[in-house]
């Protein structure tokens, strides 16, 4: 199991690449952007990798709405060449909330509009013109993008339900998890989309499970932090159905949270359950995370 982090974004580019670049050095293998309402994540991964070699440099997950795939392809396709071949392309639906109340968008039948979506995405991330004509997406290319030669990157979408982990395995390369315990992915995650990807006749899919960690002696103290941090997301539905499949109605319920010895057990878990990388979103005070960080890298590096 490929371990990386989740990257600070809300800081300045350069110390968004200082902040890659230590990474790399610590002997981590990936590193993840998210795309909120701050940076272009696929520009600051752009400009890091650039400057920092060896790592693989993920967005989990950009939104698709508010990006047609031919802009969204265009723009991966950059980011490929600029990091030499090291894009995990993350790609998500974001949720109702945003789409409508931020964006004027509908949300209706989310599932349908990422597959209309993916038929466009991935070919053109594959050299090829695509006429794609759904219900909701229109995407139609007079030949294939004018890129030089480059590797397509993976493209990791954020399929939690079983429809969306249906279309990631048949189409796609993976799901990335966030908010979803290790019984959920053991039981549901991995089964579902490696079913599908068999059945479609695809390479084994990458399963992207990424969570809170903190590597602790006050396990209260530390999961009243990560509670407070993450309240937002036991509210967002998909998120509050993978806790509820996993019998937990909090962040903190699906943590790592513990020992040093304890953290390293659930990291063995969650590869025994099926995940094929694990992103830490590290947490606690100060002191803990840097504890954290070690122990991480120290695995990583293992």
């Amino acid at each position: 199991m490929r371990i990386g982090t989740t990257l600070n974004v809300n800081q300045s580019q350069q110390e968004i690449t200082d902040q890659i670049s230590h990474l790399h050095n610590a002997g981590f293998q990936s590193a993840w952007a998210s795309q909120i309402f701050g940076h272009d994540a696929l520009t600051a991964l752009a400009v890091a990798g650039s400057h920092v070699p060896g790592i693989e440099l993920g967005t989990a997950v950009v939104p698709i709405y508010p990006r047609h795939p031919m802009m969204l392809a265009a723009q991966a396709l950059t980011v490929q060449q600029a990091t030499g071949g090291r894009l995990a392309l993350g790609i998500g639906l974001s949720h109702q909330v945003v789409v409508e109340g931020c964006w004027g968008l509908s949300f209706d039948r989310p599932a349908r509009y990422m597959r209309e979506y993916l038929a466009a995405l991935m070919p053109l991330l594959h050299g090829q013109q695509v006429d794609v004509h759904g219900e909701v997406l229109t995407a139609r290319t007079f030949a294939p993008l004018e890129h030089a030669t480059v590797t397509p990157p993976p493209v990791i979408v954020a399929a939690l339900g079983a429809t969306m982990l249906d279309l990631a395995g048949t189409v796609a390369d993976g799901t990335a998890t966030w908010m979803t315990g290790r019984q959920t992915v053991a039981d549901h995650i991995a089964p579902r989309i490696n079913a599908a990807a068999e059945a479609a006749g695809r390479p084994a899919p990458r399963v992207v499970v990424s969570l809170p960690v903190c590597v602790t002696d006050d396990t209260d103290a530390a999961a009243e932090l990560i509670n407070t941090e993450f309240a937002i997301y036991p509210t967002l539905p998909s998120y509050k159905a993978m806790l509820e499949l996993e019998g937990a109605t909090a962040a903190a319920d699906v943590a790592l949270l513990g020992t040093a010895e304890e953290v390293l057990e659930g990291l063995g878990l969650l590869a025994e359950a099926g995940a094929t990388d694990f992103v830490a979103s590290i947490c606690g005070t100060r002191d803990e995370r840097q504890s954290t960080f070690e122990l991480l890298a120290q695995a990583a590096r293992g």
